[in-house]
């Protein structure tokens, strides 16, 4: 799977050393930092899903001493730009990046539950078939610990009810591909969640239309 051209919407910049950089993870990552750091217990051990880049987990162990952040990914040039991420960081808490397909029944080496303080996904759950958000919800019933979190950034439509700016953007998603869409997050995933033993914890309002979604492992 790490052959697959990469997922993404924008384009982003690459340096010398194999880092890229994304303009949207400029833009959020600050503002994710506040929610995290809200809901968050140190220490913390993450795994991120669909980690891209790289730079959210660089950026949040930088700010948040005892953090242990893990990447993973499903596509060749990201997962390479989060090995030179832990590497230019040289923080022995940024660790990976593991091959992971969120829609798999089974996550290889992240297979260690109750050993995961955290699960951690930003702007993935539109940007691929439904079977990826089926696919984390049930990782995270399967591999969080009891109180643990999955936490979700991103677009979301609330009860049939959408913001303009994401129902447009659904509909270029959409275009894209037929199997991708802005989510319903009480309609389209908390009735996954239910099922998989987590709970809604807290949805945080976010710049542009986005949210900041914390379910918590009953």
């Amino acid at each position: 799977m790490a052959n697959k051209p990469p997922v993404t919407l924008e384009e982003r910049g690459e340096g010398g050393d194999g880092r890229r950089y994304s303009p949207s993870i400029a833009r959020n990552r600050e503002a994710i930092r506040d929610a995290l750091k809200a809901h968050l217990t140190l220490p913390a051990r993450v795994l991120e899903i669909a980690s891209g880049t790289g730079e959210h987990g660089a950026f949040f162990v930088d700010e948040m001493p005892g953090l242990d952040w893990t990447y993973s990914d499903i596509d060749g040039p990201s997962l390479e730009s989060q090995r030179a991420w832990r590497e230019a960081s040289g923080s022995l808490r940024l660790n990976g990046p593991l091959e992971i397909n969120a829609a798999d029944a089974n996550w290889g080496e992240a297979e260690q539950p109750e050993t995961w303080d955290v699960i951690f996904s930003a702007n993935m759950v539109h940007i691929a078939p439904f079977a990826a958000a089926t696919g984390l919800i049930a990782g995270a019933g399967r591999l969080l610990k009891a109180g643990g979190m999955l936490v979700l950034y991103g677009p979301f439509a609330r009860d049939s009810l959408i913001a303009p700016s994401n129902a447009a953007f659904d509909d270029s998603l959409k275009s894209r591909d037929a199997r991708w869409g802005v989510r319903d997050l009480d309609r389209d995933l908390v009735p996954l969640v239910e099922k998989a033993g987590l709970r809604l914890d807290a949805v945080i309002q976010m710049p542009a239309n986005n949210l900041t979604v914390i379910f918590r492992k009953v």
